[in-house]
C-alpha cells in the first residue's frame, strides 16, 4: 500500500484523462512557451517520421480524430504538460485508460520514446480488432453499478448479445460495451428503467473487454519487449486500482487492462484512502476533475495552468473548486 506523508501536508496527484479530450490546436501554446515541450513535440516527430505537430496545432477535427492521430496527440500534450512544470509535481500518478501511458512516462517507468511508440501501436491494433467485430459503446448515468450489472448480464441471457462494463467512471456513471445490437438494447432499456442518461457512443469498437483478446496478444508482445522501469512515485493503475512502483507489476497489469475495465471509481477511492487530497488534471479539460470533485468534494481539484509575467512565462497551477 502507497504510504502517504504524514502531518497534513498536501500530497499531489496528477490524473491524465483518456481518448475524447483532443482538441483541434492543442499543444501550440505549450510548444510557444516551453523549451522542455518544444523538445517533445520535436522527438515525437522525429520519432515518427511525420509531423503529428502539423495535426495539432493546424489540423482539421477530421485529422484529429484519425486513429493514428488521436491517441499519439492526447499522450503528446499530456506528457509534454506535465514535464513542462517546474514549480509543482505529483506525489502520485494516475491515468484513464489511454491516460495510463502519459502517467507512466511522468513516473518515470517508461521513456518518452517507448511510450510514444506503445500508444501508437495501440492506436492500430486497436482499430484492426474493431474493424473485425460489429461492436460499440455506451453510457448510463443515473442507475446504481449493482443494477447496471445484473440488468446487462439479463440482456444478454436473453438476447445472446454479449454485454461488458468498459469503465467505472464514478457512482453512478459508467460505460458498457459489447456486440453493437447488445449496447443498443441495454441502451433502450436503461432509458425506461430511470436512467438519466443511455445512449451509444459515437465509437465504433468494444475497448476493454474480451473483444479486444487479439489486440491483446498482439500489443501484449509489443509491452512485454519494452524495458520498465521501477516508478518513481506510486502509479494508480486501472486494472485494480491500486498504486503499484514494481515495473514487472506495471507491466503485466498494463497487459491485462487492454480487456479488462477502466476502475476509476476505485482508483480514487483508493488515492483518497491512501491519503491524496489534492487532484490536478494533466489535459485540455475538466472531464475528470468533475467526477473526482463529486466523490472528493473535501479535496482540491484542478488543472495545471500557465500563467504569464511581466518578465516572460512561467509555469504555475491554480486549484479550481469546481461544485458543478
Amino acid at each position: 500500500m502507497y504510504q502517504v506523508k504524514k502531518g497534513g501536508e498536501v500530497v499531489k496527484a496528477f490524473i491524465f484523462p483518456g481518448q475524447g479530450c483532443q482538441k483541434q490546436g492543442m499543444g501550440k501554446d505549450l510548444y510557444e512557451k516551453f523549451p522542455v515541450a518544444r523538445d517533445l513535440f520535436d522527438r515525437a516527430d522525429d520519432f515518427l517520421g511525420w509531423k503529428i505537430t502539423d495535426v495539432m496545432f493546424r489540423g482539421s477535427e477530421e485529422e484529429l480524430m484519425q486513429t493514428k492521430n488521436t491517441q499519439p496527440s492526447v499522450f503528446l500534450y499530456e506528457v509534454a504538460l506535465a514535464l513542462s512544470q517546474q514549480d509543482v509535481t505529483p506525489d502520485v500518478v494516475a491515468g484513464h485508460s489511454l491516460g495510463e501511458f502519459a502517467a507512466l512516462v511522468v513516473a518515470g517507468v517508461v521513456s518518452f520514446e517507448d511510450g510514444l511508440n506503445l500508444v501508437l501501436n495501440r492506436a492500430l491494433i486497436g482499430q484492426k480488432a474493431c474493424e473485425k467485430y460489429p461492436t460499440g459503446m455506451g453510457a448510463i448515468i443515473g442507475l446504481s453499478d449493482e443494477y447496471v450489472a445484473r440488468r446487462i448480464k439479463e440482456i444478454w441471457n436473453e438476447s445472446g448479445e454479449p454485454i461488458y462494463f468498459a469503465n467505472y467512471n464514478g457512482p453512478g456513471q459508467v460505460v458498457i460495451t459489447g456486440s453493437k445490437k447488445g449496447v443498443r438494447m441495454a441502451c433502450k432499456a436503461f432509458k425506461t428503467e430511470g436512467a438519466k442518461k443511455a445512449v451509444p457512443l459515437a465509437i465504433a469498437g468494444s475497448f476493454h473487454s474480451p473483444y479486444m483478446n487479439e489486440a491483446q496478444e498482439e500489443l501484449g508482445a509489443i509491452i512485454q519487449k519494452t524495458a520498465f522501469k521501477e516508478a518513481k512515485i506510486p502509479v494508480y493503475q486501472c486494472v485494480d486500482a491500486l498504486a503499484h512502483t514494481d515495473s514487472e507489476e506495471l507491466k503485466k497489469n498494463l497487459i491485462i487492462h487492454i480487456t479488462h475495465p477502466v476502475l476509476w471509481t476505485s482508483m480514487v477511492q483508493n488515492m483518497a484512502q491512501d491519503g491524496v487530497n489534492s487532484y490536478l488534471e494533466v489535459g485540455t479539460d475538466d472531464t475528470l476533475q468533475k467526477i473526482v470533485k463529486r466523490m472528493e468534494p473535501n479535496s482540491e481539484v484542478g488543472s495545471l495552468l500557465h500563467i504569464p509575467t511581466y518578465d516572460g512565462i512561467i509555469t504555475d497551477y491554480s486549484i479550481i473548486n469546481n461544485n458543478k
